[in-house]
């Protein structure tokens, strides 16, 4: 039921079509989205990486079955692989990633910053990783959202990422995306 109400929750579609389209990707990348819930993102994301691959986990596995449902022709012919898995315990991905996303649910993770330095590891140098969140606690303001993207951005700097920008959708509450790149240099 509450995947249902967020596959169609219209500022759901929203917040991760734009996410998807701030992480600019190619057509023969490699994606990774953490947290997928329904598969909205996934669904953008496949329809983008038309020549790569794009994994999903999520400690759901109602979640995986709905996403599953969803996307299941890109499913069916392996262009998408999605899992019940958590973001401490990161299947193999057999080779470098290009881009992350994770909407709304960095928040959640055990040790954000040890888990962004892991994910870091799994990403080509300069991949991409975007971090999205749009605070539902009550009461949520754009400065709600500004410290959220703000808490964002100090965890990715602490995990070495570089190029720390942060980007937000007017919706209510506001939703920031902060996006950084996998240095080069080692």
């Amino acid at each position: 039921m509450v995947g249902w109400f967020m596959a169609h929750r219209r500022s759901n579609r929203q917040r991760n079509i734009w996410a998807v389209t701030l992480l600019e990707v190619r057509p023969t990348d490699r994606v990774l989205e953490i947290g997928f819930g329904p598969g909205i993102a996934i669904a953008e994301l496949a329809a983008r990486a038309t020549r790569g691959h794009v994994y999903g986990i999520d400690h759901s596995e109602a979640m995986v079955r709905q996403a599953g449902r969803r996307n299941a022709a890109a499913v069916r012919v392996r262009r998408v692989h999605l899992v019940h898995a958590s973001v401490d315990r990161l299947p193999n991905f057999d080779e470098p990633l290009d881009a992350i996303l994770a909407v709304n649910s960095a928040g959640f993770w055990p040790d954000p910053v040890e888990r962004l330095r892991d994910l870091r590891r799994l990403l080509r140098p300069a991949g991409r990783i975007a971090l999205v969140s749009q605070p539902r606690c009550p009461g949520a303001t754009r400065e709600t959202t500004a410290r959220a993207a703000d808490n964002l951005r100090d965890q990715l700097t602490q995990a070495g990422f570089t190029r720390i920008r942060a980007e937000t959708l007017d919706l209510d509450p506001p939703v920031a995306c902060v996006l950084a790149t996998n240095p080069t240099g080692g």
